[in-house]
């Protein structure tokens, strides 16, 4: 039996114009537009109510690792389901889920890491970070070390902390106060820079900002740095070869916490089980969410160092801090599955070596486009900047117009891509094929010719 009524694209819309709110959306102008109704998916496709079929290039909203329509996975949430469908991690509780993946995710992670407190989103398990951090240095009698430093342009969730911590104008404009104590420095942005330097010394640049920022409020004053090892959401900002080894330096230097939001860069988006491993690095703390399940269940969480969690757990007492749905029982079974499939297919070698390599090579040849002035990719994760002068890399006047005209043609011709600005980005699942990829680029090359047909009209 169906759990909801067959209706038509009018009904679906209609209701969800009169019912649903939807997340980071102009209400008025989805009132005039209607909302498009995704019925199912399958590998790399999602389909809408009418049946259209749309090559997902990111992975629902970064999530998607392993592809839609994993009968795996809906078979251990379902068993789970049957077997404890929930409950709590509270009062000295736990399930067994829950204990296996922690353990799973020991073994996947780099060695510093033993333990992990759930969480379920990304959002939450930046809260978390941050009680995490500002605990660490209060049993440290530290308690003066409160100040974040994070980065303009980033994205680090939703929530009241997260708004915060992140460097999204936009989103500080709306429903302050924000939290105290965060401070922000420049992302490693080289094309949105004015390209002066080379990308080593630029990187070498930006990292040496933290340094000065530290030096301005006072090392007794600032407990860490936070950045995505990647910027996924700030437009897929990959920084040069340079820029997180002097972060670590500077970070070990003066004795701060070095944490990497890995919500977008982890199970094997990189080609590598997370960002840290790909740039070669050891964080003290590490978020997670979306790949872990492949966005099948909620879950997500943060990997706590030896260095952090032992002092915590040594110093006793209580950590007030948790959710009700931590170490949610059929999330966890969900996730561990998701990570034996991604092992098991050896997602993480295919993306690094094979599939990852072939898009990259196609991705690149975008950039012969007129209007592309960079393309740039790690992994199966990237960007292309859309220019109206490939000649001085000159915007187009309005700076989101070019990128909106992309992103609403390809979704209406088969394809799904986001824009940031006038930055195209890109993140398909893992398990994508190269005749899919070659897809993908057709489809984005005729978005190019249609967005410039309309941009230089």
């Amino acid at each position: 039996m169906s759990l909801f009524e067959d209706r038509s694209k009018t009904d679906w819309q209609s209701l969800d114009s009169d019912h649903y709110l939807h997340p980071f959306t102009d209400h008025k102008d989805l009132g005039k537009k209607k909302s498009r109704i995704i019925a199912k998916a399958d590998g790399v496709y999602i389909y809408d109510i009418e049946g259209n079929e749309i090559l997902d290039a990111m992975s629902g909203l970064w999530c998607v690792n392993i592809g839609y329509g994993r009968k795996e996975l809906a078979d251990a949430a379902a068993d789970q389901l049957n077997e404890l469908p929930y409950y709590n991690s509270f009062f000295q509780c736990a399930n067994p889920p829950s204990i296996e993946l922690a353990k799973t995710l020991k073994q996947v992670t780099q060695s510093q890491f033993n333990r992990v407190f759930y969480t379920g989103s990304g959002s939450e398990s930046i809260d978390t970070m941050i009680r995490l951090v500002r605990r660490y240095w209060e049993v440290q009698d530290q308690p003066n070390k409160k100040t974040i430093i994070a980065r303009k342009n980033a994205y680090h969730g939703s929530t009241i902390a997260g708004v915060s911590l992140g460097g999204m104008n936009p989103m500080h404009s709306q429903g302050g106060p924000l939290l105290p104590a965060i401070e922000h420095i420049d992302q490693p942005y080289w094309f949105g820079s004015d390209r002066t330097l080379d990308h080593d010394e630029f990187g070498l640049k930006m990292a040496s900002q933290l340094e000065e920022k530290i030096l301005e409020l006072g090392v007794d004053n600032v407990a860490a740095f936070v950045g995505e090892p990647i910027q996924g959401a700030g437009g897929v900002i990959i920084p040069p070869d340079t820029y997180w080894p002097e972060i670590q330096r500077i970070c070990n230097h003066y004795g701060i916490l070095m944490i990497t939001d890995e919500v977008i860069c982890g199970f094997g988006r990189l080609g590598e089980w997370f960002g840290a491993d790909h740039f070669q690095i050891k964080p003290d703390l590490m978020t997670f969410a979306k790949g872990v399940t492949s966005g099948y269940l909620p879950l997500g969480g943060v990997m706590v160092s030896d260095k952090v969690s032992d002092a915590i757990v040594d110093k006793g007492g209580e950590f007030a801090h948790g959710f009700t749905y931590s170490g949610h029982p059929a999330s966890c079974a969900v996730a561990i599955e998701n990570i034996r499939i991604i092992d098991d297919e050896n997602l993480i070698s295919r993306t690094k070596n094979d599939i990852g390599p072939y898009l990259q090579e196609k991705w690149c040849s975008l950039n012969e486009h007129p209007i592309v002035g960079e393309t740039r990719m790690v992994g199966l994760m990237g960007a292309m900047e859309l220019v109206s002068n490939k000649d001085n890399y000159e915007r187009f006047d309005d700076k989101s117009s070019a990128g909106m005209t992309f992103r609403d043609f390809a979704v209406n011709n088969g394809l799904v891509m986001r824009a940031v600005g006038d930055s195209i980005v890109t993140s398909p699942p893992l398990i994508i094929s190269e005749k899919e990829v070659d897809e993908l680029i057709e489809k984005a090359w005729r978005c190019l010719d249609h967005t410039q047909s309309i941009m230089q009209s």
